[in-house]
């Protein structure tokens, strides 16, 4: 029998940051959205919760919980704020989770306790100018020379890259050719501040505004050989596993933005009066919030389904695709909904539907998007 009850732990978790989200990040996290700038001290304040160390063992500095509870904190973050939710997501399942699952003892004690600790940041450098979806045609490469890599190229979008806590960044590259004739691609680690490893300005983007996200090039960037993450060779297959996992935990986060629609727009519609009554008096209202509901509900049901197969150990491909898929594009309905329910007042920054709106197109985009999303589900089913 399916039993989707938290466990007391896992629940005492959730609420710890629901309280946490509502009380520290809710009432400035507006300000930083506007001045485009990083939270650090939100970061810090997350980093002293434990919050990215969750799935890591005790013995790395982590917390000794699972990936069940990282996503949990994430989709919490994400009812009041996604660049904050996404700046966890990317630490975790994209910056820290790499060393932890294909890295060398020593690279694990190393960086894992920093990284587990929020004192540090990382990143992985996998989207490419010219790649985009097609993660394979990397064009980044690394040559042997003298037991150093060398590093040439250039990586895109790439998450809490160059904050001033970012400690280093995973970068796939071409290293050689396959017997098949096929690239081989090789992850590499590079801390910040090597030599010939330039950290591009921000970009100016639409929505997570207080998350970074910037441009990385290398120009003989020169790493020790034993910054191979990994085999060689591998990086592709290691890559593939951690965007599994990471598309449960962006189902999460979109599983967030979209219950933070509900939140908001039932609260609104408590207050906001027309003709005389609450707005939320009318049906057409009420039918608009119960979808909401309705579509937030079932996306969590669907991350929460992929996560039971991922900690039991079960192939999860295909459900971590359709979490992703289904609950990216209904956080993109819910956010315009929920700004259409708020009126004129939704297009004011002021309200935190405003945020949600520019916020949920990219969860469609990143971490594969939804016509990615569908091939691997056609895939998975033998087509």
């Amino acid at each position: 029998m399916l039993d989707y009850r938290l466990t007391q732990e896992h629940e005492t978790l959730r609420k710890t940051v629901a309280e946490f989200a509502h009380d520290v990040v809710a009432p400035v996290i507006a300000e930083y959205y506007e001045r485009d700038e990083f939270p650090y001290d939100i970061v810090r304040q997350m980093g002293e919760l434990g919050l990215f160390g969750l799935p890591f063992p005790e013995e790395y500095g982590g917390m000794g919980g699972d990936y069940l509870a990282l996503c949990l904190a994430i989709e919490e973050l994400a009812r009041v704020d996604s660049s904050v939710a996404i700046t966890l997501e990317a630490a975790v399942s994209l910056g820290a989770m790499p060393i932890y699952r294909f890295g060398t003892e020593e690279q694990k004690r190393t960086w894992l306790p920093k990284l587990c600790s929020g004192e540090m940041l990382g990143a992985f450098g996998l989207t490419e100018p010219g790649g985009g979806s097609d993660a394979g045609a990397t064009r980044t490469t690394a040559r042997l020379e003298n037991g150093e890599w060398v590093i040439n190229g250039t990586k895109a979008f790439i998450t809490n890259s160059g904050t001033d806590i970012t400690g280093l960044v995973t970068v796939t590259a071409v290293t050689g050719v396959g017997e098949d004739g096929r690239k081989e691609i090789s992850s590499i680690i590079v801390p910040s501040g090597t030599p010939g490893f330039t950290v591009s300005k921000k970009y100016s983007k639409v929505g997570w505004n207080a998350s970074d996200t910037r441009e990385l090039s290398f120009d003989d960037c020169r790493v020790p050989e034993a910054n191979l993450l990994g085999e060689r060779g591998r990086g592709y297959a290691q890559f593939l596993q951690i965007l599994d996992e990471g598309r449960i935990a962006i189902a999460a986060l979109a599983t967030g933005l979209a219950q933070g629609c509900v939140d908001e727009s039932v609260k609104y519609a408590k207050e906001r009066q027309a003709f005389g009554q609450p707005i939320g008096k009318y049906q057409a209202i009420q039918f608009k919030i119960a979808d909401m509901e309705t579509r937030a509900h079932t996306a969590r049901l669907a991350w929460y389904r992929a996560a039971e197969k991922m900690l039991r150990g079960e192939p999860f491909k295909k459900e971590a695709a359709i979490a992703k898929l289904y609950s990216s594009e209904i956080a993109v309905t819910n956010a315009r909904e929920a700004t259409q329910i708020h009126g004129g007042y939704g297009f004011m920054n002021e309200f935190p539907v405003a945020r949600m709106w520019r916020d949920a197109k990219i969860l469609e985009i990143g971490e594969g998007t939804s016509e990615v999303q569908r091939m691997l589900i056609a895939r998975e089913l033998g087509l």
